[in-house]
C-alpha cells in the first residue's frame, strides 16, 4: 500500500492542523500508511497549542503529486482552497464540516461531512466508533481545535456534539478547557508583531459566488481598535492581494472574541451587495458592524451566497 498525504486547506488554522494529525493517526491505526502535512505555517494560536503539549507541527508542502498519487483531505473540499496540484492526485477520503462546492472526482471515495462546529469533533466520533484510543497529546490538539473553531463553545456553529467532544477530550487531556482555551485564544490575538498581510490574509479563504471571486479573511482580537488603527495600511494590503490574485472583492472579518461581535471591512466590486446580504449599508470607512457575528462558515458565507449567487 502506497503512502498517502493527509492535509487541510491553505492558510491553516488550529483545526486544519489538528485534524490532519488526528486523521493520519486514525488511518494508520486502520492499516493505512499516511503522513500528516500542512499547506502553510501554523498561526500563533496553533503554535501556542503545539508548544503547550510538546508537539511538532507537520511539515509544509506546496505540491503533492511529486510525492504521492493519492491524498486525504480534512477541513476542506473546495479545490481553490487545497494544494495547488490537487487535480493531479486522487482524493480518496474527505473529512469535513463545510459546504460541498466545486468538488468532483473521477473515482468513488470515502466522505464524512457533518454539520458540526469543528472537524475535530467529527474525528472524535470516528475514533469512538472504531474504539480507537486517542493519545493524550493528540486529544489536547483536537480539544484546541474545537475551542478555536467554536470560540470556547460560544459560536453559533457549536453543536451538542462539539460540547460532548470538548468535555471528553478535556478529560483525556487532563486540562481545564475553559482556562486553557481562553489563554490559547488570546495567544492568537497578539497582532502587534503581525504584518498587514498576515492580518488580512493569515486566515483567508477564496469563494466563487456568481461572477465574483471573493477572498474572505478573518482575524480575532480582544479590541477592534487594535486592528482598525491600521485600517489604511490594511486596505493597501487587501488591494495588493486583489490585484495580484484576481480577487474581485475582499472581505475582512474582524472579530472580538470577548463579546462575540464583528466588523466587516469590505473592498472591491459589488460592496453594496455585500452590505445588502446583511441588511446593512457600508459606512464611510467601508465597514459594516455585525453584532453577534463570529462565524465565517455559518454567518457570513451563507448570506453572501444567497445574494451573490
Amino acid at each position: 500500500m502506497s503512502k498517502e498525504l493527509v492535509f487541510g486547506h491553505q492558510k491553516p488554522d488550529t483545526d486544519t492542523i489538528a485534524a490532519a494529525m488526528a486523521y493520519s493517526y486514525y488511518q494508520n491505526q486502520l492499516g493505512y500508511e499516511t503522513e500528516a502535512v500542512t499547506l502553510g505555517e501554523p498561526n500563533d494560536e496553533t503554535k501556542y497549542a503545539l508548544k503547550a503539549f510538546d508537539l511538532v507541527a507537520p511539515r509544509i508542502i506546496t505540491t503533492a503529486a511529486n510525492e504521492v498519487a493519492k491524498v486525504m483531505l480534512v477541513d476542506h473540499n473546495e479545490p481553490q482552497q487545497s494544494v495547488s496540484d490537487i487535480d493531479k492526485v486522487q482524493v480518496t477520503h474527505v473529512i469535513d464540516h463545510h459546504r460541498i462546492n466545486g468538488f468532483n472526482t473521477a473515482a468513488p471515495l470515502y466522505m464524512n461531512v457533518r454539520p458540526y462546529g469543528c472537524v475535530s469533533t467529527v474525528l472524535y466520533e470516528m475514533f469512538m466508533d472504531k474504539h480507537i484510543d486517542i493519545p493524550a497529546n493528540l486529544a489536547e490538539m483536537m480539544l484546541s481545535a474545537i475551542i478555536s473553531d467554536t470560540l470556547l463553545l460560544k459560536s453559533p456553529t457549536t453543536t451538542d456534539h462539539d460540547k460532548e467532544a470538548v468535555y471528553a477530550l478535556a478529560k483525556l487531556a487532563g486540562v481545564d478547557y475553559e482556562e486553557y482555551g481562553l489563554e490559547m485564544l488570546k495567544a492568537g490575538t497578539n497582532l502587534a508583531a503581525k504584518s498587514d498581510n498576515e492580518i488580512v490574509d493569515g486566515d483567508a479563504k477564496t469563494f466563487e459566488m456568481g461572477d465574483l471571486t471573493l477572498r474572505i479573511g478573518q482575524v480575532n482580537t480582544v479590541d477592534l481598535n487594535d486592528v482598525f488603527a491600521r485600517q489604511a495600511d490594511l486596505e493597501k494590503a487587501m488591494q495588493t492581494l486583489m490585484d495580484a490574485n484576481g480577487y474581485d472583492t475582499f472581505v475582512l472579518i474582524v472579530t472580538n472574541i470577548l463579546n462575540s461581535d464583528s466588523d466587516l471591512l469590505v473592498l472591491g466590486k459589488d460592496t453594496d451587495k455585500v452590505a445588502q446580504a446583511f441588511g446593512k449599508e457600508l459606512d464611510a470607512n467601508h465597514r459594516i458592524n455585525l453584532p453577534g457575528v463570529v462565524s465565517r462558515k455559518k454567518q457570513v458565507v451563507p448570506p453572501l451566497t444567497e445574494v451573490l449567487g
